[in-house]
């Protein structure tokens, strides 16, 4: 993904700063935190690790037990009883792609398989994607019903759910109760360039990350964003991608079309108070393009910056505070 923190000496020697990691979701888990002295970081690392394998193990599209893979492979019609981790994501997935108009749903895994993306997907299969696109005639907010009281819920057409655009971001949510069922004040946590943070650096500092610039083959710099109590989440359609026919097409459905995003954006970074609802918007403001991803963020509240094509910042003004994004990176 699109951000990273950027890390740099602490010359005061309490608290000290503690680097724990481990591996999920195809990617790993990173969480920084300052502690003083006598904090026994063994404990937390397990904990941390604990939260993210539940996750993992109930939304993973390429776990063939997931729970998400169990209401995938069931009948039409038929109720599933979830888990109270994925039973809150489905509930805000719904909720979301509503709210977006259909440019951030759930319910295209079939899509990204046929365009050669995600778990069991092959090579790109234009004829595939096709047929795929002729079935989906409704988005899943009508085509998945909740029911919320007895935490369930049924499909009512044949699809294949997939969470990737907001999974990982309630997945560093989760990291961050773990952090602070611990007592911590002062840690930033991430998975894959997703952030959560709370509280600040020794001194009052702001945690700092960097937002990466679009650039093939390697990682460059675009500025530097500052957090404190806020979660970052960014997505874009420059890594992971195919070639059909001699043109690049992106992981990043678009769910109104049917088909890879084209959108004039190739990045957006989104704050928002959870990583999971800052995963989700950065994906629907990215689908949605410039003009109506402007309209969005400002009908929605949201503080967005986003990068077109020619590597120009397009951001909301108002909403996003110099404090929250601080100049060029040198």
């Amino acid at each position: 993904m699109s951000s990273f923190p950027v890390t740099a000496s602490d010359r005061s020697e309490t608290p000290l700063r503690h680097a724990l990691s481990g591996p999920t979701m195809g990617s790993r888990w990173t969480a920084v935190v300052h502690a003083a002295a006598g904090f026994e970081p063994a404990g937390l690392q397990a904990a941390l690790q604990a939260a993210v394998d539940r996750v993992d193990g109930q939304m993973s599209s390429w776990k063939p037990g997931s729970d998400l893979n169990r209401l995938n492979a069931a009948p039409v019609g038929q109720w599933i009883d979830l888990p109270a981790e994925l039973a809150i994501v489905l509930d805000a997935a719904l909720a979301i792609g509503a709210a977006s108009g259909g440019a951030f749903d759930i319910g295209v895994g079939d899509l990204v398989t046929a365009w050669g993306f995600g778990a069991g997907a092959g090579a790109p299969d234009p004829a595939a994607a096709a047929a795929v696109a002729r079935r989906r005639n409704c988005a899943a907010p009508q085509t998945l019903e909740l029911d919320r009281v007895n935490r369930r819920a049924r499909k009512h057409v044949a699809l294949r759910l997939d969470l990737s655009g907001i999974a990982k971001g309630f997945g560093v949510d989760e990291l961050g109760r773990v952090m602070a069922a611990a007592g911590l004040r002062s840690w930033l946590v991430g998975i894959d360039g997703e952030m959560l943070a709370r509280g600040t650096k020794p001194g009052g500092r702001p945690w700092a990350i960097a937002h990466e610039r679009p650039c093939e083959g390697h990682r460059a710099i675009a500025g530097i964003l500052e957090l404190a109590d806020c979660a970052v989440a960014t997505s874009g359609d420059y890594r992971h991608v195919r070639e059909v026919d001699g043109r690049r097409i992106s992981h990043t459905m678009d769910p109104r079309r049917n088909a890879p995003a084209a959108s004039d954006l190739t990045s957006v970074t989104v704050l928002a108070e959870t990583c999971m609802a800052a995963d989700a918007w950065a994906t629907a403001v990215l689908v949605a393009g410039a003009a109506a991803g402007r309209e969005l963020a400002d009908r929605r509240g949201l503080r967005v910056l986003a990068l077109d094509r020619d590597g120009e910042m397009v951001l909301s003004p108002q909403r996003w505070s110099r404090r929250d994004a601080v100049g060029e990176h040198p």
